[in-house]
Parts: structure tokens; sequence; C-alpha cells
């Protein structure tokens, strides 16, 4: 079985829509394929293709509530069965390390040619993890700056979430990589290639296991939603710069072009390959699954993923600043002067919402306070 979790660095750029077409794409070619909602809490995948909304799926699971085989649902689809996620828990960040644990194991038992895992926004510890189920998982982002910056911060994470957990607690490379930890902006301006050969030489075995697992590790790409061809360019640099700075080989699966019937085909509940299955959109879809089905599934052979499920403890690398990864897109090309400018301006709205929060609470403190003095 191929297990293909789809992330985005941030929510809006199509992950759900790509994931739900692509199901059907591949049971449509008579591959018995299985759907998985995990964005918790924010699920939407059973809008995408039709269902109504779930009354049992992972959350009632995770809660006790049902078995595992009863979340498992038949869709209208040939091919295709689904797991709806439902809002039980508020968030993959609810999952405590035996859940997760669980889940894995129960998804890796599944019997299916593919399972495709559409996991939420972000890079919370479990959907890194989860990521990371499959050597090839994909990323979906848009030529936007913000998508574009998001996803390769998605990715940068990934590689250290990997790093992190291969490392065992009582090694050097371990105590490197902590001791880095306690300065996040040296951690984050040290470009990947450069701290496994620093980590190579002072623990050769850790240094090894870590460069096996990378050379196993090759996520795929799809830029959604572009304009014109130009557009197509941004995902040529963003493998440049995945290359040059995280020293990972990614994929590209494909480009898509924002298609207005997609909106019409979500008004009317359908997907767009069945809604319009001529489409510009639903033809980009069909060649990204005939690239899938004719591509060799590809495993971690020192079962990585248990290694991330079984820690004790969630040792996150705190990388809150961007600032890193604004540098490293400059430097390959991915970002112009004017995408910069357009990152500025966008950080100067969110400063000005925080100041205009910032006094509104005052007014409400000094109101309160005026209150209270005069009862």
């Amino acid at each position: 079985m191929q297990i293909i979790p789809i992330a985005s660095g941030k929510g809006g750029v199509g992950k759900s829509l790509i994931a739900a077409n692509l199901a059907i794409a591949l049971g449509q070619a008579g591959k018995h394929v299985i759907l998985a909602d995990l964005d918790l809490g924010a699920s939407n995948l059973h809008l995408v293709i039709g269902h109504q909304a779930p009354k049992k799926g992972l959350g009632t699971y995770l809660t006790g509530q049902i078995q595992f085989q009863d979340i498992i649902v038949s869709s209208e689809y040939e091919n295709v069965q689904f797991i709806p996620g439902d809002s039980e828990i508020p968030g993959l960040t609810a999952i405590k390390i035996a859940q997760k644990k669980d889940l894995i194991k129960k998804f890796q038992a599944l019997k299916a040619d593919y399972l495709i895992l559409d996991l939420g926004a972000g890079t919370h510890l479990t959907i890194l993890d989860m990521f990371l189920l499959s050597p090839q998982g994909i990323v979906v982002t848009a030529p936007t700056v913000t998508a574009t910056l998001n996803g390769y911060l998605f990715l940068k994470n990934t590689v250290f979430r990997m790093m992190y957990n291969t490392f065992k607690k009582n090694s050097k490379a371990y105590a490197y990589l902590e001791q880095l930890r306690t300065d996040s902006a040296s951690l984050q301006r040290l470009y990947i290639p450069r701290l496994v050969e620093h980590i190579s030489t002072i623990d050769p075995v850790s240094g090894a296991l870590f460069q096996h697992r990378m050379s196993q590790f090759k996520p795929r790409l799809i830029l959604n939603m572009i304009d014109n061809p130009q557009d197509a360019d941004k995902s040529l640099k963003i493998r440049r710069s995945c290359n040059e700075y995280l020293g990972l080989d990614l994929e590209h699966l494909g480009v898509i072009y924002r298609d207005v019937l997609q909106d019409k085909a979500l008004a009317s509940r359908l997907p767009i390959i069945v809604y319009k299955p001529q489409s510009l959109l639903a033809q980009s879809i069909y060649r990204i699954a005939e690239k899938i089905l004719n591509s060799t599934t590809l495993s971690f052979d020192d079962d990585i993923a248990d290694s991330f499920a079984a820690a004790e403890t969630e040792a996150e690398v705190g990388f809150e600043s961007k600032m890193s990864y604004i540098e490293d897109l400059i430097g390959s090309g991915t970002f112009t002067t004017s995408d910069l400018a357009e990152i500025i301006r966008s950080q100067q709205y969110e400063i000005t919402q925080m100041k205009k929060e910032n006094q509104l609470l005052k007014s409400k403190i000094l109101k309160a306070s005026e209150m209270g003095f005069k009862i």
C-alpha cells in the first residue's frame, strides 16, 4: 500500500480539493483507495466529495466511542472508501502520543492500494509525523508569497523533525542539536547540508543514519492555483531552494491552473472530476494521478514513523521567526524585491491590527477599572 499524506504550510491552497479528486481519479483507474480526513477540528473533506456531515469519524474513534473499522465508510465513487474526521476533538494538537501511535498502526494495517491522508495545515508535530508515514508525501502550495514561504517552512520543519527523531538522546548529535536549540536564530540560519556535515564529523553513526533516511525521503510538490505560465517557474525555484538549503530532492508532480468551475462543482456538492471531467482542473488531476500510478511505492526501511510515535517526549524545535526562510528563498531567486515588499506590507498590516486590538483592550480595562472605582 502506498500512503500519500497531503499537506500544506497554510490553509486555502486547495489541499483538500486535490486529496479528494486524486482519490477518485485513482479509484477510476481500478485502484482501491481509502481517503482519510485528518484535519480534525476543521474537517471539511466530506463537503468536497458530497457527503453529509459525518455522525462518526476519527474524533469519535479517538475518544473511545467506536471501533476503528466502523468509521471506514463507503463512498458513491468507484473503489473509494472514506474515513471522516469530524470535530470531536479540537484539532490534531489534542492527540496524545499513545493515540497517535495507535492511529499510525491502524493506518499501516489497512488493506488498500492507496491511503490518502488529508492533513491539517501548519507544522504541528503530529502533522509532521503523519506526513513522515511515507517518504512520498505531497506538499501543496500556491504561487503567492505567503503560500510559497509556508510551503518551504513546512518542508524545513519536516527535515528537522526527522533529524530530531533520528538521533538517540545519549548521542553527541542529539546533544549538539539541543545546544543549538538554545540559539534558535543560529539554528534557523544554519543550512541543513552544513549541519549534517558537522554532525557526521562529531558523531559518524548518527550522521550516517540521518543521511540514509534523507536519501529515502522523496516528497513531492504540487503548485496549485496558478494564473499564468510564469507562475509555474515558482515550483522550479522552490525545488532549487530545497536542494540547496535543505539537502532535499523534491519531485515536481505538476501544476494546476485556477479554474472557475471549481466553485460551481463545490456548490453542486460534486468533485470537479465528476462535475466536469474535461475541465482544465480535472485534466491536471488526471495527469498527476497518472504519475502516481506509474511511480514505485517507497517506504522507510527502518520504520521511521514508529520511532516518532513511540517517543516519550515531544521535543519541538522552535522556528517562530520566518526571516531565515525568507533569506533562503531570496537567495535562490524564489522571492523578488516586490515579493519582499509584499511581505513587509503584510507584516505592517498585522502590526497595525495588533495595535488596534491593544487599544481596544486598554479602553475596556480603563472602563472596567472606572466602574470598579464607582462601585
